[in-house]
């Protein structure tokens, strides 16, 4: 029961921020948007390396040297892995106006929420294998450190729902249409979670690169989405302040419950 709450955490925080819609008003100011990006940037980041990269090195600690090789080989795997999926996917990213990916007939308010949707998913990964780790009782990493993840994806979750659902809202959609849309993008990562934890049994050997492969993945959408869109334009020192106000929660969260 516990782990299932886990996994639902980060949808409960992508419902809250897609309400937004509701009692904000229908465009989101620059500089709000900014902040939010580079909050969501910040924490994305930090539960890469504090939460993923070190318990998988940590977890290989007796090989020496050798130890960060799972580490990278797993990381790099992560980001091809998003790297492939955002060239098999259609979608289209927010603020653009020319879609990526092969051409397809789906309307943008379609592309915009599957390039959230694919980028939700190593968000759910990463808090199955932690959870899936916690629970094989893997070194460095407890229920608590995994519950830590699974609340600061939560917290990034917010801004990153109201985000979806306020364009969709400007795009012409309903507000009950655009949080509908705006939550359903967060429902593959209890998904993603669940699969990777049910699988826990067969995934302990490799553990390790699990771990890095969630932090590349992550690490992917800050670099190619989150960033630029947070750094393009007018009032881009407000994503940098959101960016280390975010991580610093985050790092403070995995090392108090941790």
């Amino acid at each position: 029961m516990g782990i299932t709450v886990g996994l639902l955490i980060p949808l409960l925080g992508t419902m809250l921020g897609a309400s937004f819609v509701f009692f904000m008003k229908k465009d989101m100011s620059p500089r709000l948007q900014k902040s939010l990006l580079g909050f969501a940037s910040g924490v994305m980041v930090a539960a890469s390396v504090w939460s993923l990269l070190i318990p998988s090195i940590e977890m290989r600690a007796d090989n020496g040297s050798w130890s960060v090789l799972p580490a990278a080989i797993g990381f790099l795997a992560g980001v091809g892995f998003l790297l492939l999926l955002d060239e098999l996917t259609p979608h289209l990213h927010l603020g653009a106006n020319q879609p990526e990916g092969p051409h397809s007939k789906l309307s943008r308010t379609a592309m915009l929420a599957l390039a959230v949707t694919i980028h939700n998913l190593p968000e759910g990964m990463a808090v199955g294998v932690v959870f899936a780790a916690a629970s094989q009782g893997a070194e460095g990493i407890t229920l608590a450190s995994a519950v830590a993840v699974s609340l600061g994806i939560a917290i990034q979750n917010i801004p990153e729902g109201a985000i979806i659902s306020m364009p969709m809202c400007a795009e012409g959609n309903s507000k009950g249409r655009s949080f509908l849309i705006g939550s359903l993008s967060g429902v593959v990562e209890p998904l993603g979670g669940l699969l990777v934890v049910l699988l826990a049994a067969w995934l302990t050997p490799i553990l390790p690169y699990m771990l890095a492969f969630a932090a590349g993945a992550m690490c992917y959408v800050v670099v190619e989405e989150l960033i630029p869109e947070a750094s393009s334009g007018e009032h881009s020192n407000l994503s940098t302040i959101g960016f280390a106000v975010g991580f610093v929660l985050m790092m403070v969260l995995d090392v108090v419950m941790g």
